[in-house]
């Protein structure tokens, strides 16, 4: 058999994976959510660099299959190295199994999963090694085994990689590695919003015919083991690719430069794509960004805040009148782009409540969601700064005694809660909002009677709202005012919801009825709150925790950002108000609605101040954009800065409603507004890095770190 034959479970599988990578690729190009053309010359771009980029990555992945293969001998098995190696396993496995080895200083599934491998090694090898008859067919079906495995997974991450950009439009990233961490919630969704046993077993039958024709064309390594001068070059080969492809993936992960992000994220691979999320989940905004002296960023930051000084966002907030100690209840809606509004020009009537309420409120056309997944919209509405690079202050270990929205209104003698129908433990909320002083009304705080419908995510939108009916009834009669933030779950995918509500079924899975139950569940609401005797002394806020979807052209499409806002007080004359302005403005000017007096650390501002300027920050856990005087200004890591020009797509709806924009990159970049971006990431990055956005008159101790609502 020549050398070159020696590698045939390498080149079998890469064709393999390069085949459903090229194949991927295609699909992804004619999804709907691809909102792209491509030149010939991008095209060959994301197919040739994308083809090298696979290769390199599939020498790093095929790792284990190299020490698979490089470890069959039949030398082993003789006498005595055979007893000596069967020796040595079983001594490992009571050492792993003795709960004192070093896997057991690093304590959760750790332990166990050696100890499981280490077992199957010994098995194995007991089995090759006192059933020689046995051998050739054992180890036929062992190496079969492999390559199945490998198929399986490269199948199903193609399939991974379809399902991901089906739901947000980019290969892995930031969300993805969180995705892992929250198993439960996300395989639950998977389960009911996927076909997973067709699915799976679609996979599962294709993987074995694959493998039988790779096994059938390769299988004669295993027939004819290579020697050991044989085994030494296949290794050398194998490293000396290894060693290239280390320092030739990470270069080719720079030429992912085009102005168009679709042709970036399909010209990537998804398994590094992976890893890079996977190491940038923490990011240091003053070793990856462009700065400025410190002195200098809070100095430009002082001409949007006249009253601070130094380098803190410390300020006095004052008003003339009276202060109104009404009851806020604060809603925040999942995924709720603007444009599944009438007002935005949706002709489907999927929010008939939400476009009548917004007749009679003060309507925030022009307001901006600070990111794209519900931790920066809790984020902005609870802390009221910008979204800072890499993981949501919600998610970080450094996340309580922080200035909140609750924290001011704890101050003016409020009952504060944080109302959630699933389990609050996701995304960490549980502990960053017990950790500031909220008390938490959850999944579990539901009576089994209390549930008349649920999926993975939690309750149903009404179960939650019939929930708070009760809890708010309950506070009114304290003589206290209460400050109750409400986070829905149903508009999410898997989108299902009580059957016989809407003149769309909740087990048909679609969005448009996830919206429309939402907005029907959030009508009840009102209509059951009108009811109270609180209700009149009480102010509502609405507003989406973020859009439905956030790809684009760009890195920051304007029109994914886009959410709808508005206060309702009752008994009070509707209003518009059209300024641009940010997610992190809206509590600071309820604030000011409610003429309270308060110490501020917020970046957020009362948008009706003559000092406001307008403005909207919008990011993902890497890009950090500013809206301001039609300019989208971009801050990246490695320091880099893009600017666009805004230009108005313009259609037949009222203009305040128009949410679509060209983003046309500058030539010349306007330093002013760089300078001003960077200011307010950097400032808002150095409070937090220096604690200086604690609410130091909030000392939680003991039981009142994590305080659940018992109420019945």
């Amino acid at each position: 058999m020549s050398f070159s034959k020696k590698f045939s479970p390498f080149y079998n599988l890469a064709i393999f994976y390069f085949s459903v990578s090229f194949i991927l690729r295609i699909v992804l190009i004619f999804h709907p959510i691809t909102q792209s053309s491509f030149t010939f010359l991008e095209s060959f771009k994301i197919f040739a660099l994308g083809l090298i980029s696979d290769f390199f990555v599939f020498v790093i992945a095929g790792l284990f299959l190299w020490l698979y293969l490089i470890f069959l001998s039949e030398s082993k098995y003789s006498m005595p190295s055979g007893y000596i190696i069967l020796t040595f396993f079983i001594a490992l496995l009571i050492y792993t199994a003795s709960g004192k080895s070093i896997f057991d200083e690093y304590g959760g599934a750790l332990p166990r999963i050696v100890m499981i491998f280490i077992a199957l090694k010994a098995i194995l090898f007991a089995l090759f090694l006192f059933l020689p008859k046995w051998r050739i067919k054992l180890r036929f079906w062992l190496y079969s085994f492999v390559i199945f495995l490998y198929v399986v997974l490269i199948l199903q991450n193609g399939l991974s990689e379809y399902f991901f950009w089906n739901e947000f439009g980019v290969k892995y990233n930031f969300i993805a590695v969180n995705y892992l961490i929250y198993t439960n919630e996300v395989i639950g969704n998977i389960m009911q919003s996927y076909p997973v046993i067709p699915l799976f077993s679609g996979l599962f039958i294709a993987s074995g015919i694959v493998t039988y024709f790779i096994v059938k064309n390769s299988k004669n390594y295993i027939n004819e083991i290579p020697n050991f001068n044989e085994k030494i070059k296949i290794s050398a080969v194998y490293l000396t690719l290894a060693a290239i492809s280390l320092l030739a993936i990470p270069a080719l992960a720079k030429t992912e430069n085009s102005k168009n992000v679709f042709v970036n994220e399909l010209q990537s691979n998804g398994l590094y794509k992976f890893y890079l999320a996977f190491q940038n989940s923490k990011l240091d905004y003053f070793k990856f960004y462009k700065t400025l002296p410190n002195q200098e960023a809070f100095a430009i930051l002082k001409k949007q805040f006249p009253n601070i000084s130094g380098e803190n966002t410390f300020q006095k907030i004052t008003n003339d009148s009276l202060e109104k100690r009404k009851n806020v209840v604060l809603i925040t809606i999942e995924s709720l782009s603007a444009d599944f509004m009438k007002t935005y020009g949706n002709q489907g009537n999927i929010t008939p409540f939400l476009d009548s309420l917004s007749q009679k409120s003060l309507h925030f056309t022009n307001l901006y969601a600070a990111g794209n997944r519900t931790v920066r919209g809790l984020e902005a509405v609870t802390l009221c700064l910008p979204p800072t690079a890499g993981e949501s202050v919600v998610k970080r270990e450094d996340n309580k005694n922080k200035f909140s929205t609750g924290a001011v209104f704890k101050q003016k003698g409020y009952n504060v809660k944080f109302m959630y129908g699933g389990d609050a433990f996701f995304d960490n909320m549980q502990d960053f909002y017990s950790g500031n002083g909220y008390e938490i009304v959850d999944k579990s705080s539901f009576s089994p009677e209390e549930i008349t419908f649920s999926n993975v995510w939690g309750v149903c939108d009404e179960d939650m709202y019939n929930k708070a009916i009760k809890i708010m009834n309950g506070e009114a009669k304290l003589n206290k005012p209460f400050f109750n933030h409400i986070m829905t779950v149903s508009n999410h995918r898997p989108f299902t919801y009580p059957n016989n509500k809407i003149d769309i079924p909740g087990d048909i899975k679609s969005r448009d009825g996830g919206v429309k139950y939402t907005d029907y569940a959030l009508g009840k609401f009102f209509h059951m709150a009108q009811k109270q005797p609180w209700f009149n002394n009480t102010v509502f806020v609405i507003v989406a925790d973020h859009c439905a979807s956030s790809a684009g052209k760009t890195e920051l499409p304007l029109d994914k950002y886009r959410i709808p806002a508005f206060i309702y007080i009752p008994n009070q004359k509707p209003e518009k108000c059209n300024k641009l302005m940010s997610q992190i403005d809206l509590m600071p000017t309820l604030f000011g609605l409610l003429n309270f007096d308060y110490n501020s650390k917020f970046f957020g501002q009362d948008v009706f101040k003559p000092s406001y300027k307008p403005r909207a920050f919008i990011a993902t856990y890497q890009d950090l954009g500013l809206i301001k005087d039609n300019v989208l200004t971009i801050l990246s890591p490695k320091q880099e800065v893009k600017q666009f020009q805004l230009k108005l797509k313009k259609t037949d709806i009222a203009a305040e409603y128009q949410i679509h924009y060209d983003e046309i990159p500058l030539k010349n970049k306007n330093k002013e507004l760089i300078n001003e971006t960077i200011s307010y990431y950097q400032s808002a990055s150095y409070v937090l890095k220096k604690k200086q956005y604690q609410f130091e008159n909030m000392h939680l101790t003991g039981k009142n770190k994590i305080l659940y609502a018992k109420i019945p």
